[in-house]
């Protein structure tokens, strides 16, 4: 029997960190690992439309901070924080704590993230999509955002068939035994008519000083989008001295009348 281990799993503690950060007595840590979780599950269903990523959760003595890092973080704000609000006072009744502090967070590279990869994949097998077209052009995505290598797969009853098979694609190089090789990974379930479905996605990263590479050029060309934007004004890129038709024709009325009379 193949013996399946998580990846990120493995990698805890030589190229991947925890999604906690704290330090507990031994009488306190059952209480605040189950409160971590009651956190993230809380948390999860109210922020999926951000395309999610993960939740931090750091405490210092008695001051706990959520970290959402999401795609979509104006989903998780809502307008002028509305939607943050409510989410901190619902956080408070589920968990009973006397103060939290939530913070959000944009994803840098999203296409790189495999938790945001597994729900877009996931969203388009729920919108009848093919299976197949959604996983190309996953892969292809992936690819063309600086991976090394990725895979994804896709199990159950595929485009509504009788019996469930699993599809995969796989590009590149994925070294899912090599420790040092940093693996993103991710399960997301799309909820079709006909069952649910489930979507794999491994993504092989490159290094940190690639990663950062990256991200500053994704940001220089996200700047220079919203700078030209700006640049056209709110005329949608139309001369300033152009005069309005109405005016034009005001002025032209009396020459004719003047022609007219001679």
């Amino acid at each position: 029997m193949g013996q399946k281990v998580n990846p990120i799993g493995l990698r805890i503690g030589i190229n991947r960190d925890w999604s906690s950060h704290w330090y507990a007595a031994k009488k306190d840590f059952p209480a605040y690992l189950a409160q971590d979780n009651l956190i993230r599950k809380y948390l999860t269903p109210k922020v999926k439309d951000s395309l999610l990523s993960r939740i931090d959760i750091d405490r210092v003595k008695d001051q706990v901070t959520v970290t959402i890092v999401c795609s979509r973080p104006g989903v998780v704000l809502g307008q002028e924080g509305a939607n943050l609000k409510v989410l901190k006072e619902g956080l408070l009744k589920a968990t009973k704590l006397s103060d939290v502090k939530i913070s959000v967070v944009a994803v840098e590279l999203p296409d790189l993230d495999a938790n945001v990869v597994a729900q877009n994949l996931a969203s388009q097998l729920e919108a009848r999509a093919s299976s197949r077209m959604a996983q190309k052009r996953a892969v292809q995505t992936i690819m063309r955002a600086g991976a090394k290598g990725c895979k994804t797969m896709i199990s159950g009853r595929v485009n509504g068939a009788e019996i469930a098979r699993s599809e995969q694609y796989r590009e590149g190089v994925l070294s899912l035994h090599t420790l040092s090789q940093n693996i993103d990974y991710a399960l997301c379930e799309a909820h079709t008519t006909y069952g649910r479905l489930g979507c794999k996605v491994w993504i092989s990263l490159p290094s940190k000083e690639e990663l950062e590479a990256l991200a500053r050029s994704r940001a220089q060309r996200d700047g220079r989008r919203f700078n030209n934007r700006g640049s056209r004004g709110g005329n949608n890129g139309r001369r300033d001295n152009r005069r309005p038709a109405k005016e034009a024709a005001k002025e032209a009325a009396p020459v004719a009348d003047e022609k007219k009379g001679e």
